[in-house]
Order: structure tokens, then sequence, then C-alpha cells
């Protein structure tokens, strides 16, 4: 096992790349790539760093010079023959080659395009155009990068026995989390902190003492390159991203409200299975599903990011009832801002009301809450989003108005066109 606490010290003396391969990123990029570049190839796309803790100084804490080296390491990084035999011949979510060949040889010759960086103030402004599925692969590393330079920042005038002790009590700290997991009967939970983890070698042993503390409970990592490395499954489906840019395309109102369900249609072509997980919040939840066409009814299951989880949960199973479904059969996955005691409680409300999942992200894989002075390794709510397709801007209105995003006059015609209401603000913690 990696003694972290050295790595971490001797990243003062020598150039330590933060993203060493392509697919240290999300199962669900992967996936999503492909659906883009077989449906939407011609689109061009935006995606931008955004900061929602801009209490956190980035460009005062991470040097320039250092994360434009870390950002053109990863320009110069191609898949490995490894990683392309891993992708192209592994089994994932019971099926062979869900990578096509077309797909797969585009992806073997791929670099990242250009970015800009710029910094406005005490933050960055960083990124990305181009082809849709060429720069919607900057999205998790980019994130990575930033996140693991702030980290680095915060424990570079740290000593070697000051870092023992931290990554000892950080070590405790999951482990205790795991302990309390473990008497769940049923439980299925999922590591999803690559976005914003501490580091690559924090969430990689996260998942290894996840793999030890909780055995078959574990059901595996979003992470592509742990997934591989720790030989257990990679998690995922789709995510906001994909509605957002169609909405964006769309002609008029009425191609607006379609185009959540062209997102979902496109997907319905590609994939059977676990992989059809409804993800309803980007434009409202409810509004969503009363709209729904029926076919979407016998999917797999539903994923819950944003709001209430327990309600959500709630609006779920009604949804699933209303339309003939036996919710037992079908599957929630709860995903946003998990941790311990949340998860005990989803679990005792809906293990016996349907099948229910956890992607537990940022608390898992960067909880350093209270371990240094100030609190200055606590995590924080960076995203790196697409903020325009084809010249137009993204909107995402979420379940928590706190998450919504898009220029006003946009965000307040997609709530008419949904039929958005009143919403309650949930603050946004990571």
């Amino acid at each position: 096992m990696v003694d972290i606490a050295t790595r971490v010290y001797n990243h003062k003396w020598k150039i330590d790349p933060i993203v060493r391969s392509l697919i240290d990123t999300d199962f669900y990029k992967l996936l999503m790539c492909q659906s883009v570049f077989r449906n939407k190839p011609q689109t061009d796309v935006a995606f931008s760093l955004i900061n929602r803790s801009n209490h956190i100084p980035l460009a005062k804490l991470i040097d320039e010079g250092e994360l434009r080296e870390q950002l053109d390491h990863i320009r110069s990084l191609s898949l490995s023959r490894g990683e392309s035999t891993w992708l192209r011949g592994n089994t994932f979510y019971g099926k062979r080659q869900m990578f096509r060949s077309d797909f797969m040889e585009w992806f073997e010759n791929m670099r990242l395009p250009p970015y800009h960086l710029e910094r406005k103030g005490d933050q960055y402004e960083l990124t990305f155009e181009g082809k849709w599925h060429e720069v919607m692969l900057w999205e998790i590393p980019a994130l990575a990068v930033l996140m693991e330079l702030r980290s680095r920042a915060v424990l570079n005038d740290m000593r070697r026995f000051e870092l023992q002790v931290l990554y000892a009590r950080a070590m405790t700290r999951v482990w205790e989390k795991i302990e309390k997991l473990r008497d769940i009967d049923g439980l299925g939970i999922a590591d999803f902190g690559t976005r914003r983890r501490h580091s690559f070698l924090w969430q990689d042993w996260c998942v290894q003492a996840m793999i030890e503390g909780l055995g078959p409970s574990f059901t595996g990592t979003s992470n592509c390159l742990i997934a591989m490395r720790r030989e257990v499954e990679a998690i995922g489906t789709n995510a906001h991203e994909l509605p957002m840019v169609y909405s964006a395309l769309a002609n008029d109102d009425a191609e607006l409200a379609q185009a959540p369900y062209d997102v979902l249609s496109d997907w319905h072509e590609e994939h059977d299975g676990n992989l059809r997980i409804i993800l309803p919040d980007t434009y409202g939840t409810q509004g969503f599903l009363d709209r729904a066409p029926d076919w979407l009814a016998g999917w797999t299951g539903i994923r819950i990011d944003s709001g209430d989880p327990a309600a959500g949960a709630e609006t779920a199973i009604k949804w699933w009832q209303s339309r003939g479904e036996d919710p037992l059969e079908k599957r929630v996955i709860f995903s946003d801002g998990l941790d311990v005691e949340k998860i005990r409680e989803l679990h005792a409300q809906f293990s016996h009301r349907t099948k229910i999942s956890f992607g537990w992200g940022t608390l898992l894989t960067n909880d350093f809450r209270g371990l240094v002075p100030n609190d200055a390794l606590a995590p924080f709510s960076l995203v790196c989003k697409a903020v325009s397709a084809n010249g137009h801007p993204t909107v995402k209105l979420s379940d928590n108005p706190e998450k919504a995003m898009g220029p006003k006059d946009q965000i307040e015609r997609y709530k008419r066109v949904f039929g958005v209401g009143a919403q309650q603000a949930i603050e946004v913690i990571v």
C-alpha cells in the first residue's frame, strides 16, 4: 500500500503529475462520450469552471504556472494498450463490447483539445471549446487538477510527521464511517468521489478500504482507472450534461420541452438493463415525470441528485405506481451530498419499498473537515459545466435552486416551459 504522507511530502521536490491516464475519469463520462460521438458529432460546446464556493480563492492558492504544467501534461496523454484492451474487452453491466469499434478507434488516437486559462481576481477562468465529444472529456481531469492543487497548497507547509498524523486521522475517519455501514442489511454502495476528491492516491485508498471493509456491499467505483487496477465494477450511466446541451440546441419552446426525452430516446437505442437509469431533475423532477412517455416507466430506475432525497424517492415511487409499475422491481440511486447518517436514514426509510443504491461522493474521498487549522482542507463545491452549445447558453434548474445555472432570462424561460414553480433552497455543501 502506498505511503500517502511520504508521497505528499515528496511533492515538494519533484513534478508529480496529478492525472496520469485518460481513463482517470468517471465511467459515465465515457458512456456519454460514445453517445455524443454517435448522435451529435458536429455540435460545438463550451465548458467552463464554476467555483460555487467563491470564498476559496483558487488563484491565490494555486500557482498559475503549476496549473498550466498539469493541464499541459493531460494534453499529452493517450490511451495505453492495456487501457484500450480493458475498455474493448471487459464486461460492463453484464454487456460485452460496451464501447463500439468506431468510438474506440477515435478514442485511441484522441488528444484533449486546447484550453483557455485566465486569472480573474482571486479565481481562475478556465474554459474549453470545441466539438462536444472532445471537450467533454476535459471536465473530470480539470476538476481533479484544481482540487488536488488546492490540497497540495494547503499541505505544502506541513512537515513529514504532521502529514503522517493528518493522514492517520483521515484514515481513521474513513474507517469509522465504513464500520457504521457494515451492519446495514442489503446495503449497495459505490464510490462516486472522483470529481471532487482530495487526490488520486486518496481516492484509491478509500476504494481499497471499502473493498476490505464492506465486501460485497461495495458495488464498485465511478473511476475507470481505479476500477481497472482494483478489479471492481466501473459504475455510472449519464449526467445532466446531456439534457442541458440537447435543450440548448432546441429551436423553439416545443423542441425545448421535448429535448430531455430525446436524450433518453437516443440512450434507449444504445443501452438496456441497469444502464437505463433516469436522471430527472435537470429541469425539475415532478414536471419531468408528469410529462414522461410511457416507455420511460419501463426503465430500471431513477437517480436522485438534488433537492430533498426522501421527497425525491417518494415522487419516484408514486410515479411508478401511477404508471402501473411495481416499485419493488425498480431502483432508486441516491447520489447528492451523502454521508453515513444520511445513508443509514435513507436505507431504513426506503429499502423495504424499492431497491436502493448509494453513490457516495465527496464526503468519502475528501472529508478532511476539521483536521487542519482554519479548516483549510474542507471540501468545497467546484464544478466544470457545459455553458453553451452552438453558441446558445445552457441552463440547469435542478430540484434545488441553489444549483441552478444559466442566464437569468433563460432560467425564467425554462421555468415557464417546464412548469417549475416555487422550489425549496437547500445549502450546497459539496
